[in-house]
């Protein structure tokens, strides 16, 4: 970790992962491409 960096602990990261699926944001898993995500469809 980078001197002054912050860490992030699993509940606040599921906390954002969770917020970010609320808003409409899909996580897409390791496909051959690389992870990524993108808007979910209405």
């Amino acid at each position: 970790m980078q001197e002054g960096a912050l860490g992030v602990t699993a509940a606040n990261e599921a906390a954002i992962q969770r917020a970010l699926e609320d808003a409409g944001i899909q996580f897409i898993p390791q496909n051959g491409g690389g992870a990524g995500v993108r808007m979910r469809r209405p």
